[in-house]
């Protein structure tokens, strides 16, 4: 269930993306609609960004899909970032009730989950199964699905979602 939102999600955003190379910016509504989508509250409600991204920003329109992820220890932004050589990266500063909402667990042990290898330029992901339950920015072990090889760490950085970034 959670895969189809996500696949949902993509597909949206492939079809802006295409508008916002049309046009010559990016979409900042869709920045918005993201932040939403990865903090799980509404702009200017607890737990949501603090105001909508300030749409004086002329940024180049991103190709790819938009990567988010918790910035700050106490995870006080969201930064979003264009995942291509010379892309751009914003912080969306939120409420601070998602301090709160970090501590509870989103990923539960056993729960399929897309893991992905994220690279200067590119992302990989691929499904697999946590090893461990975890809340928003802690590291868990999770195993590629399909194989017996030794689980690994990734952070937790949405619901359904743990990442490996590569220096």
């Amino acid at each position: 269930m959670r895969m189809m939102h996500f696949v949902a999600g993509a597909a949206l955003a492939g079809a802006a993306t295409t508008a916002a190379i049309a046009s010559g910016t990016q979409n900042l509504a869709d920045i918005d609609q993201a932040v939403v989508r990865f903090t799980g509250a509404p702009t200017g409600q607890p737990g949501g960004a603090r105001l909508p991204v300030d749409r004086r920003l002329r940024l180049a329109p991103c190709p790819q899909t938009l990567i988010l992820e918790w910035h700050g220890s106490a995870g006080q932004s969201v930064l979003v970032r264009c995942p291509v050589a010379g892309g751009w990266r914003l912080f969306v500063p939120v409420d601070g009730a998602q301090q709160a909402a970090r501590s509870q667990p989103v990923v539960a042990r056993g729960e399929a989950v897309a893991i992905a290898i994220e690279g200067r330029g590119f992302t990989l992901s691929r499904q697999g199964e946590a090893m461990e339950a975890g809340a928003i920015g802690e590291w868990i072990r999770v195993r590629p699905a399909g194989t017996r090889t030794d689980p690994m760490r990734a952070r937790v950085v949405q619901p359904g979602k743990v990442a490996i970034a590569l220096p």
